[in-house]
């Protein structure tokens, strides 16, 4: 469990999206030949402290407020970055910045469509942050970048540079590079020193291309396509180019997107077993940015009280004795349920915390966060604006 209460949007509709602050890991990277056009992007988690056997952390929310040269085509490549996750709820990885390249942490956020990195002054004594001094490619564009998150602002100026994530090459993408984090909360102890925003263009803060924008034009990526595998307790992936069939447990039930913003999709009703069926949001969020779910208060609380549970400073808690029925999201014609293991995100004495949590930002939507991207390998389909759900198959098999 992460400190971070849930999820990850940009909001350029008022959305918050809520990312993991506490510490984290940093991924090492490996190399490896793969099929072509694929990039791999291994996704691990960083274990911490323990209460009662079960990770614990702080959480902090990520996705944003408010609202290219090409590379030459190389052989296809696939690269591992292992990601170490605080809790069970952050995943982030490394990329390269600059020439030479620099490596930066940063979260793969597909609730918001902005890069930034940090800057010395921004990074707060973190070991990694980008120095555009060093870099023969930099050119500064003297812009100012603004993004709020559902932690906090953050700020600095749009520039030029190379990046690339893992074998895929971006010369002259257009990023910021952040200078002041101060109102990110949990940011001086989160090990991560930057955001890479997967989601549309359309929600961005740059006027250039998007990085995954780039990738799909420079004719990189064997498809336009990227694949989420969450780790339970374990690595994850991040493949671009394609999905990881040795993560994939099922069929894809395919869904379009409804607001080439976000990765939204209609939702028709979310269902507790078979006591209680809810109709009146009729949107949901894929958020790898977003370390729980999230809803509606009234919706959330009525959830809440069906199931016994207490709301605690914001915290659901159940106790661990009881049976909870199934919740259930329905969307594309199919019931993507979480059983009652799925839900739970840390353990204190008799008690059980559910990864949910409510909020109001003025417009009915529901996150689903890691503790829905866990149970469910999610394909974004970036070409045809879409999202394929499958069960994803447990193991790690990653390193």
């Amino acid at each position: 469990l992460k400190h971070r209460l849930s999820f990850s949007l940009p909001i350029a509709s008022p959305a918050m999206a809520m990312l993991s602050t506490l510490a984290f890991a940093v991924a090492t990277l490996s190399t490896s030949a793969a099929a072509g056009g694929l990039l791999r992007v291994p996704i691990s988690k960083l274990h911490v402290q323990k209460v009662d056997g079960q990770s614990r952390g702080a959480q902090i929310m990520l996705g944003a407020a408010a609202q290219l040269g090409m590379a030459p085509h190389t052989a296809p490549t696939t690269q591992d970055v292992l990601l170490k996750n605080q809790y069970n709820s952050a995943y982030y990885g490394e990329i390269d910045v600059g020439t030479p390249g620099q490596p930066v942490t940063v979260i793969f956020d597909t609730g918001s469509s902005d890069l930034w990195v940090a800057v010395a002054r921004g990074a707060h004594g973190k070991g990694l942050y980008f120095d555009g001094d060093s870099s023969t490619t930099h050119h500064s564009l003297h812009e100012p970048f603004h993004i709020r998150y559902g932690s906090g602002d953050v700020s600095g100026m749009f520039c030029e540079d190379t990046v690339a994530v893992g074998q895929l090459m971006l010369p002259n993408l257009t990023f910021a590079l952040v200078s002041n984090t101060s109102g990110i909360n949990g940011w001086d102890g989160s090990p991560y020193n930057g955001i890479l925003g997967l989601g549309f263009d359309s929600i961005a803060k740059s006027s250039g291309q998007t990085l995954m924008s780039a990738l799909v034009a420079s004719g990189q990526l064997e498809r336009p396509v990227f694949g989420f595998y969450l780790g339970d307790n374990s690595p994850g992936e991040l493949v671009f180019g394609g999905v990881d069939p040795a993560h994939v447990a099922s069929d894809f039930t395919w869904v379009n997107v409804t607001l080439p913003t976000w990765w939204a999709v209609g939702l028709d009703s979310i269902k507790l077993g078979d006591v209680l069926t809810l109709s009146a949001t009729h949107m949901a969020i894929v958020d790898s940015g977003s370390s729980l779910l999230a809803g509606p208060k009234r919706e959330v609380d009525t959830l809440m009280a069906m199931m016994g549970a207490e709301v605690i400073q914001g915290h659901c808690l159940v106790s661990c004795a009881a049976r909870l029925p199934d919740l259930a999201f329905n969307f594309g014609g199919k019931a993507f349920a979480l059983s009652m293991e799925d839900l739970v995100i840390q353990k204190m004495g008799g008690f059980c915390m559910l990864g949910i949590q409510a909020i109001d930002i003025g417009m009915p939507l529901w996150i689903l966060g890691d503790v829905f991207m866990r149970k469910y390998y999610v394909q974004f389909d970036w070409g045809q604006e879409r999202l394929g759900f499958a069960l994803a198959a447990s193991g790690n098999n990653l390193v």
